[in-house]
């Protein structure tokens, strides 16, 4: 047997998958399993973006189209990014991927050399150490602290910059702990960045899922960063679009045209007619993003404090996306044994904060995009069983 390449052996699965494989077996045998691993919108796609994608595939728009993505929605998204950012953008510097994924590996794959240091979130999506691993970067991670509000421990970021930095990855709302970046921390991520040279990847897919009113800032509008910056978003959380695998990157044009081989050679191009749903989607009503938003809020508020009305946990309002990261630190126990048996003896599935990184040890992440009768219910036995386990 031939060994593997060295750039897929140290991959591995996103936890929430083997937790969702461990809970259907488990659902298989008879058991009733309250869900707060998978971390995707329970809304269906509004019905109008619906639409437009049979529309278009009725109209025949069903062949390939420019790698870089249908023209119209790359205008489209140039001028409605522009205007969120106070930015001009050029179509030519956004480029359509099958997902906001892409948007994250290719960039990567297109800067990154063997041996060059690539800073990410601690814990943060898993996504982020397997691209820099397989571009051949060396990964440094940098914790969120619970105590900033989970934005970046800034001594530690300090710390890590060098003059290898090549590479700089922000995820602000973040995956898992729903933290927001204040605009005075990505000043000073931005100082350092023009600083060492280095880019910066701004991961902004939850940039619409802000509560209370709030604005997510984004350091690619800080004077003089667009030029080293590469924003990626795309439709799965605003829209609740998770399968259509939508996405987009805003990048300066040179990079963009280094990416659209990238895509060239890999997908070829995106499916046209969700790229037609796409434009639905942004030209269209907003009414059922405002209300997702409000909803979403409305469960924040109430998983909040459900955990925090149990003896030994404790969580922060996180301030947008739809998980929260309780602190389960009390119990002297590590978080994949106690995800581990809330599943096993309680019939609840969360993700161990480990399953982020190292920093995520003594948290828990549970996803509330779904029903408060299934949170009602998830926070009931988890009562018991961490009562129980005090014990």
């Amino acid at each position: 047997m031939y060994p593997f390449a060295e750039r897929v052996s140290t991959l591995e699965s996103e936890g929430a998958y083997a937790v969702l494989a461990r809970s259907q077996a488990l659902e298989a045998q008879g058991r009733k399993i309250l869900h707060l691993e998978i971390g995707q919108p329970d809304f269906a796609t509004p019905a109008h973006v619906s639409a437009a994608a049979v529309q278009a595939i009725q109209a025949g728009q069903t062949r390939y189209n420019p790698p870089a993505g249908v023209p119209a929605l790359r205008a489209l998204i140039a001028k409605e990014a522009g205007r969120a950012h106070g930015l001009e953008f050029l179509p030519a510097q956004v480029v359509i991927g099958p997902g906001a994924k892409p948007g994250l590996f290719f960039p990567t794959l297109a800067l990154v050399q063997a041996g060059d240091e690539v800073i990410y979130p601690d814990p943060g999506f898993p996504t982020y150490k397997a691209m820099i691993a397989i571009a051949g970067g060396v990964p440094v991670p940098v914790p969120l602290r619970e105590a900033s509000g989970f934005s970046f421990d800034l001594q530690a970021f300090d710390r890590a910059v060098s003059k290898r930095t090549r590479l700089i990855v922000l995820n602000s709302p973040a995956n898992p702990t729903g933290g927001v970046i204040p605009l005075a921390d990505l000043q000073h991520i931005a100082a350092k960045a023009q600083e060492v040279g280095a880019w910066v990847l701004s991961d902004e897919i939850y940039g619409r899922l802000a509560y209370d009113g709030n604005q997510v800032p984004s350091i690619a509008s800080l004077p003089g960063m667009m030029e080293r910056c590469i924003i990626v978003d795309g439709f799965s959380k605003t829209y609740a679009m998770t399968g259509w695998r939508l996405g987009y990157t805003i990048m300066p044009e040179t990079l963009a045209t280094r990416v659209e081989l990238l895509l060239t050679h890999s997908v070829g191009c995106t499916a046209t007619f969700t790229q037609f749903a796409g434009i639905e989607a942004i030209e269209g009503p907003q009414d059922q993003v405002d209300e997702m938003v409000a909803e979403y809020q409305r469960r924040r508020d109430h998983i909040v404090a459900g955990l925090n009305a149990i003896p030994g946990v404790s969580c922060l309002s996180p301030q947008g996306a739809f998980y929260v990261f309780p602190n389960v630190k009390s119990f002297g126990k590590s978080s994949s044994e106690i995800a581990r048996r809330l599943l096993d003896e309680a019939g609840v599935a969360t993700l161990a904060g480990t399953d982020f990184g190292p920093y995520g040890e003594g948290y828990l992440r549970l996803c509330y995009a779904t029903s408060l009768e299934t949170i009602d219910g998830a926070l009931e036995k988890m009562g018991t069983f961490f009562r129980s386990l005090a014990k």
